[in-house]
């Protein structure tokens, strides 16, 4: 899943995109409003961690603009400031989630996942298709019963699948949720990645799980 930090703390930006990377997320991190309004407009996110005190454009502004312009994606605001106005004043502009600084960096993960649940309309972090499970934060695949191992690319590729089961996702709109800006990979990296999922997920079990629309992408789902 990909995220975008916007934190004008540098060591407490480095922090938090070293420790979520550490989480598996793929992270970009910026230090203002106006370079995260460029972010935004360049890709798509499945959530955005926002300072609300930012130099320039604040993390209020951004975040009205972002709703604004139609933007749904998942915010979850940081703050020095913990009065209730302050707080009101952050889901007003539509905010999702509000933290205090200084925080916990479990309590922070448990939030992201509680966003990104909610974004999905899931209940839980462990999601199915057929006889096939994986659970998001334990990081654990399981088809028929019988675990599967992973790569972290691997997973975080499956993850975005069984997260968006039933869609059609182009190999741009993978790439684009699984790596960041950083990435300087071949373009059929994604093809690579899905032909190592079939293997590993779908030969050998019925029915097959991972399907090719011609000219669109790919999908996951159970097809009778």
């Amino acid at each position: 899943m990909r995220l975008l930090v916007v934190e004008d703390e540098p060591d407490l930006n480095r922090l938090l995109k070293k420790r979520l990377e550490e989480a598996h997320y793929s992270v970009d991190a910026c230090l203002s409003g106006t370079d995260a309004l460029d972010y935004l407009r360049g890709a798509e996110y499945d959530a955005l961690v926002l300072d609300v005190m930012l130099p320039g454009i604040s993390g209020l502004e951004v975040l009205r603009r972002l709703r604004g312009a139609g933007n749904g994606t998942p915010v979850l605001l940081l703050t020095a400031r913990d009065g209730i106005e302050d707080r009101v004043t952050g889901l007003d502009a539509g905010a999702d989630d509000y933290l205090v600084k200084p925080f916990a960096f479990d309590e922070l993960l448990a939030r992201l996942r509680v966003l990104l649940r909610r974004a999905g309309g899931h209940t839980s972090d462990v999601l199915s298709v057929a006889d096939l499970v994986v659970d998001c934060t334990a990081r654990t695949v399981q088809r028929g019963g019988v675990p599967v191992a992973l790569s972290a690319r691997e997973f975080d590729i499956l993850e975005y699948l069984i997260r968006n089961k039933g869609m059609v996702l182009s190999r741009d709109k993978i790439s684009r949720h699984v790596w960041n800006y950083d990435y300087e990979g071949g373009s059929n990296v994604v093809d690579v990645y899905i032909r190592y999922l079939r293997k590993k997920l779908d030969e050998g079990h019925t029915p097959r799980l991972i399907h090719t629309v011609r000219g669109a992408g790919y999908v996951l789902r159970e097809e009778v």
